[in-house]
């Protein structure tokens, strides 16, 4: 799996992404350049190319003029997210995605979910987007500071969460007044796919289920839209606890 674009590659380095080879633009080689100094003091193998050959190398369209090959994302266990709230103090705050399958929009959960400091995502290892080019590409480096793990069943994982002390919500349309329900304290957020939301089998395992009020006359929002505006109201909740 590459990592492609000034952002990424950047991120991957600074956050120790295991880097094969980084490919960079040969016009960037004589400048002072963040990324080739990095690559340098990590004692990260570069090779520099003509655009035009990277841009046949290149899997996106945005590349920028940085290529970094590295290993298969490498995913975490729910131990390991769990692991981390603890680390950090504070209650844990985890995102459950049932069945994103477009890569932009889990891309964009991913950038979202970072900046909001929930702990990790968890994803079903089927019927469901995995972690590739496009999905890092739009995560704009949020990747590199994100845990996410892989589970073959979303009911298993929503237990363990339960068992682990959180509460369970899904976002979801016909439940309770998101800005009306308390969202702090240990808690998990399920986000539904595009085209039919959470399954009632994954809501029937939760403890609750919060709706974003509309008042357009379009009936729902795009899943990467809604997350965003989720976990930021789970943020907003805890610092006016505080």
């Amino acid at each position: 799996m590459n990592l492609e674009g000034k952002n990424q590659v950047l991120e991957g380095i600074k956050n120790g992404a295991t880097i094969n080879k980084l490919i960079v633009d040969k016009n960037f080689e004589h400048r002072k350049d963040e990324i080739v100094f990095l690559a340098k003091k990590n004692h990260i193998k570069m090779e520099f190319l003509p655009k035009k050959i990277m841009d046949k190398i290149a899997k996106t369209e945005h590349h920028q003029g940085y290529i970094a090959e590295t290993v298969e994302f490498e995913y975490s266990d729910i131990a390991d997210i769990l692991s981390l709230s603890k680390e950090k103090g504070k209650d844990p705050f985890v995102v459950l995605l049932d069945g994103i399958e477009d890569p932009h929009n889990f891309g964009a959960i991913i950038r979202s979910c970072e900046c909001a400091g929930v702990d990790g995502i968890i994803i079903p290892k089927i019927r469901a987007c995995q972690v590739n080019e496009t999905v890092v590409r739009t995560s704009a480096g949020a990747i590199s500071n994100m845990k996410i793990a892989r589970v073959t069943n979303l009911k298993d994982a929503i237990k363990d969460l339960k068992d682990a002390g959180l509460w369970i919500y899904s976002a979801e349309i016909g439940g309770e007044d998101i800005y009306k329900t308390d969202l702090t304290g240990p808690i998990g957020i399920v986000i539904g796919s595009e085209g039919e939301g959470t399954k009632p089998s994954i809501i029937s395992h939760c403890d609750g289920v919060v709706t974003l009020p509309l008042f357009g006359s379009v009936n729902s929002l795009n899943a990467s839209v809604s997350a965003g505006i989720v976990v930021y109201e789970v943020v907003r909740q805890r610092q006016m606890k505080k």
